[in-house]
């Protein structure tokens, strides 16, 4: 079976342009998802936000006229980077951003560039350069400086962390996967199906288990629900999508490291987190390292 080839190596300008908004997009969206689970149960929130934005894109993707037509060989394919890329990233993510801080859960999440730039090796042959290892280690010595001091606060949830770590690997394993077995659907269909398959199940197991808890949320609740739908679902799932079928496992991944200086951010002005020098020192390191891997050395 021929893989995937990237048309990239480092991030084209517009690949930069989508990086920048889906950074702000789903950094933010770690403490928006805080305020959300304060009222709406885990499983409902994630499964009606996929849906509705799942099919949303599919929406879109039909009306500007494309195909959203699954090819009946692909079937299995799609529900196997549907089952990583997003029940399982999803299911566990929100399951620890609800026993940990929600900074600290982004932290732990965004673990994720470790696992799959060794998956990439193994799974794509690609290629483990010195640029990217500096890379890897200024990353991921950002995201250590940025836990500093929390990690006895998060060895007092272990579950939580358990269920952050799961989902980092979860996620891993469908880039590569995205890149390893390909759909032949554009970037706006595959993402409504992947949102709509992956929305389906989490429903299912939601109705016996959450209706009790189930009531009309407040309005910073529903709107945290409406951010998801509309920006964290169905705009910033298509531009990670996009990004990760335009260049290298690595440079996707690391490029991602930016999104949890956006979420400690966010924690500050949403929920009230103090910033300190730590965030500081790990903004330098993470932009360094998305920088080696996504600006084009002349």
């Amino acid at each position: 079976m021929s893989l995937p080839t990237s048309s990239f190596e480092r991030l084209p300008r517009q690949g930069l342009l989508l990086l920048a908004a889906l950074a702000l997009g789903w950094g933010f969206n770690w403490p928006v998802m805080k305020v959300v689970l304060s009222e709406v149960p885990p499983l409902y929130f994630r499964g009606s936000c996929l849906l509705l934005g799942g099919l949303g894109i599919l929406a879109i993707a039909r009306a500007g006229g494309g195909s959203i037509r699954v090819p009946r060989s692909r079937w299995g394919r799609l529900a196997l980077v549907t089952l990583t890329n997003i029940v399982g990233w999803n299911v566990l993510a929100i399951y620890g951003v609800g026993l940990l801080p929600s900074g600290r859960a982004a932290l732990l999440g965004y673990t994720m560039p470790l696992w799959s730039v060794l998956l990439s090796v193994w799974l794509l042959g690609e290629r483990l350069t010195a640029g990217r290892i500096v890379a890897l280690l200024l990353g991921l010595a950002g995201v250590g400086v940025l836990m500093g001091d929390s990690l006895e606060g998060m060895l007092r949830a272990p579950v939580g962390v358990a269920c952050m770590v799961g989902a980092a690997w979860s996620w891993a394993l469908g880039v590569v996967l995205l890149k390893r077995l390909p759909v032949g659907l554009s970037t706006t269909a595959l993402t409504g199906w992947m949102m709509v398959l992956g929305g389906l199940p989490m429903l299912a197991v939601a109705l016996p288990l959450e209706t009790s808890r189930l009531a009309w949320p407040s309005f910073w609740p529903a709107f945290g629900v409406s951010y998801n739908v509309f920006v964290a679902f169905m705009f910033c799932y298509w531009a990670w999508n996009r990004i990760v079928l335009m260049v290298p496992v690595a440079v996707s991944s690391l490029s991602s490291l930016v999104t949890p200086l956006i979420g400690v951010l966010g924690g500050a002005l949403i929920l009230g987190e103090q910033p300190g020098w730590r965030e500081g020192v790990a903004a330098l390191l993470i932009l360094a390292a998305v920088g080696a891997v996504s600006v084009k050395r002349s």
